[in-house]
């Protein structure tokens, strides 16, 4: 079975639940941005929760289906059609043979995933299906698609149209706000923040900017004040600058003091400025569905508030997976 690409839609690349093992060599663990809506997709047409999907950014693609199969649409609000009928979210229906896969205008959050029942077959690369495109590596020719690709999709695992209809729960359905807040632990350098430097980063409502893609997210809103030094040798003049360092994924870095950037799943592994705070790991898929405009604050959380939100996160998890037959 195959899948052709008629409209590539702005920015569309097959991700699964990304490669480890290879950040410290410089290759980013990609894979979907929301991690969750890419495992609601999945066990939705009977796949495995990690499998390869199409993730969708702001607007939709147009793609043609070469057999039947079972397939699901979630992530942001960008209504799927099946040759111009509507189709629901969060549920997964049928298409046919030669049927037309299109969607509606974005109309909340920022990135939709498309589950198809056997998974996209794209080869498998350093383990992992996922597109990096600065590295033009895995994915579909390590690229976002165009027009005119066509896609293998693997065999369906076994639940054909039983899968049909499977729908998750209103409760396990993440909503999208252009307000929210982003928990963080501060660190790794935020002791080159002053008191009010630090204040200022965590009392701003930060709107995110135009510059917002896989590999980190640019926000507007204040200059943040650092603490007086005589820069180490190995450090460049600018107050934001530290000697080259690892950046954890989810790491806000702040180049020149303003426009915090919060680094996602295909950011470089290393660099020389500062990172005043890391976002925690179940907060990422949020940042991933912000689009530009979204007003942002960051909120301090310590360690048991970290683990709590594991242990939330994790519970959600089990219940989608118990909900859906996973």
């Amino acid at each position: 079975m195959s899948i052709e690409v008629r409209k590539p839609g702005l920015s569309t690349t097959v991700q699964d639940a990304g490669r480890t093992g290879y950040y410290d060599l410089g290759i980013p663990p990609s894979g979907a941005l929301d991690q969750y809506s890419l495992r609601a997709a999945n066990l939705l047409v009977g796949n495995d929760a990690g499998d390869a999907v199409l993730e969708v950014v702001y607007m939709g693609p147009e793609l043609v289906f070469s057999e039947a199969a079972v397939v699901a649409v979630t992530g942001a609000v960008m209504v799927p059609k099946v040759n111009g009928e509507e189709r629901p979210q969060w549920e997964s229906f049928a298409v046919d043979a030669g049927d037309v896969l299109s969607f509606g205008y974005l109309a909340g959050g920022a990135r939709a995933y498309v589950a198809v029942s056997g998974g996209v077959d794209v080869p498998v690369v350093l383990g992992s299906r996922s597109t990096y495109g600065l590295g033009a590596l895995g994915g579909f020719s390590g690229r976002p698609l165009a027009a005119g690709d066509v896609l293998p999709v693997g065999s369906a695992p076994g639940t054909g149209a039983g899968s049909v209809g499977r729908s998750v729960p209103e409760d396990l359905r993440p909503t999208w706000s252009k307000d929210v807040e982003v928990r963080v632990m501060m660190g790794l350098y935020d002791h080159r923040l002053s008191k009010d430097g630090r204040a200022t980063f965590l009392d701003t409502t930060w709107k995110l900017t135009p510059v917002a893609d896989r590999i980190g997210f640019r926000y507007s809103g204040a200059q943040l004040e650092t603490v007086d030094r005589e820069p180490p040798f190995g450090a460049g003049q600018d107050p934001s600058n530290i000697v080259d360092a690892p950046y954890p994924i989810g790491s806000i870095q702040v180049p020149g003091s303003v426009e915090p950037i919060v680094l996602h799943r295909d950011a470089v592994s290393g660099g020389g400025y500062m990172m005043v705070a890391t976002v925690l790991s179940g907060d990422l898929d949020l940042v991933a569905q912000s689009a530009p405009g979204t007003r942002t604050r960051f909120v301090e959380v310590d360690l048991d508030g970290a683990l709590a939100l594991r242990a939330e996160r994790r519970g959600r998890d089990e219940r989608l997976r118990e909900a859906l037959g996973g």
